[in-house]
């Protein structure tokens, strides 16, 4: 695994060799302007370097001490401030919570979620790159993946930043667990489906 580096160090957290614990802290997020009109950018986030234009990174996240609404953590490109992509679970209340994910172009987000049960307290996380688009997939048991979404990063051609990242944007903290961190060969394969039209 490359050198990891902090974008917003927490107070509170652990590196080793096998796990990476963030515990967070209230009020912390990354959101922009879209429909709520703020734009908050204040959340820890721990990411390695690359250059590498096909690839795929998996991470196993445990947010079991998750308990406050919006609590969440997962995978994250940070590119900076305008530009990044993350997917998590966000807790909601203790029927169900939210699985999904954010795509920030240029300072504006979108979110994309469904809803999963609350007693899901671990989840699997799969970002593939080719060159400047990215897929996000889950896992409920690290093995079978299924497609969250695809999408085009405007700033993602070339190096780039991504990891893992935790926060609690409401009055909130827990501690946020990631394991199982590995880069293999880009899982996302070519397109091998319909071709573009051709040009007139």
């Amino acid at each position: 695994m490359n050198e990891l580096t902090w974008i917003r160090e927490p107070k509170d957290y652990v590196i080793d060799e096998d796990h990476i614990e963030i515990t967070t802290e209230p009020r912390t997020d990354l959101w922009q302007n879209t429909y709520y009109h703020f734009q908050n950018d204040n959340a820890p986030v721990l990411q390695m370097d690359t250059d590498e234009k096909y690839f795929s990174f998996v991470v196993k996240t445990d947010f079991s001490q998750s308990h406050h609404r919006f609590d969440q953590c997962g995978i994250v490109m940070y590119l900076d401030s305008k530009n990044w992509l993350k997917a998590s679970v966000e807790y909601e209340n203790e029927q169900f919570q939210h699985l999904g994910s954010v795509v920030t172009n240029h300072g504006y987000s979108d979110w994309s979620t469904t809803e999963i049960p609350a007693d899901i307290k671990t989840m699997w996380y799969r970002l593939s790159r080719r060159e400047d688009d990215y897929r996000i997939e889950c896992s409920y048991d690290g093995k079978n993946f299924s497609q969250m979404r695809i999408c085009h990063m405007w700033e993602g051609a070339g190096p780039i930043r991504f990891g893992v990242y935790a926060c609690s944007p409401e009055d909130s903290s827990f501690t946020a667990t990631f394991t199982h961190m590995e880069l293999t060969e880009c899982a996302w394969l070519a397109h091998d489906g319909q071709q573009p039209d051709d040009e007139e």
